[in-house]
């Protein structure tokens, strides 16, 4: 059975548990990993110099951890598969997160959303939405995953 893809547009009675959406891809480039770097302030040898990282047995620039957060919830891969027809109240945090596989400089990345939680506010108004996300390289190896939660507000209530 196919699995349902999270629809755009969605709202509180169209978003089901289950629902599964994919981004387009990405390439992590020299520039995306050197402004990280110097947004971050994460300057350790693994991430800049690439004698360090060969000696670490590492094929090439380890790029931070964080910077797969950053792409995986900002607005470049996530947002896409993520709009609403209801305004967005905004992120509630991250429940979640796991490192699972190295990122490089030059690998492409993809996410995979699927809908795992969701309930609506005391109120009626406003409902919560847990999304787990999985960031994938293009051997098709997941190397971070985690759950994230937002808030969303109903617009025909």
């Amino acid at each position: 059975m196919a699995q349902a893809t999270i629809p755009l547009d969605f709202t509180y009675d169209t978003l089901k548990v289950g629902q599964k959406s994919v981004s387009i891809g990405r390439t992590v480039s020299d520039a995306d990993h050197s402004l990280y770097m110097m947004l971050t302030g994460g300057w350790h040898p693994i991430h800049c110099d690439v004698e360090h990282a060969r000696e670490a047995g590492l094929d090439g620039l380890l790029v931070q951890g964080t910077f797969g957060i950053a792409l995986s919830l900002g607005s470049h891969l996530e947002a896409p598969l993520l709009r609403s027809a209801d305004p967005l109240i905004g992120a509630l945090g991250i429940k979640e997160w796991t490192y699972m596989g190295p990122i490089f400089v030059g690998d492409t990345l993809h996410i995979e959303v699927e809908i795992v939680e969701k309930k609506l506010t005391s109120d009626g108004k406003r409902y919560v939405v847990d999304r787990q996300i999985t960031l994938i390289n293009q051997k098709g190896k997941a190397v971070q995953k985690g759950v994230a939660r937002s808030m969303w507000r109903r617009a025909d209530v």
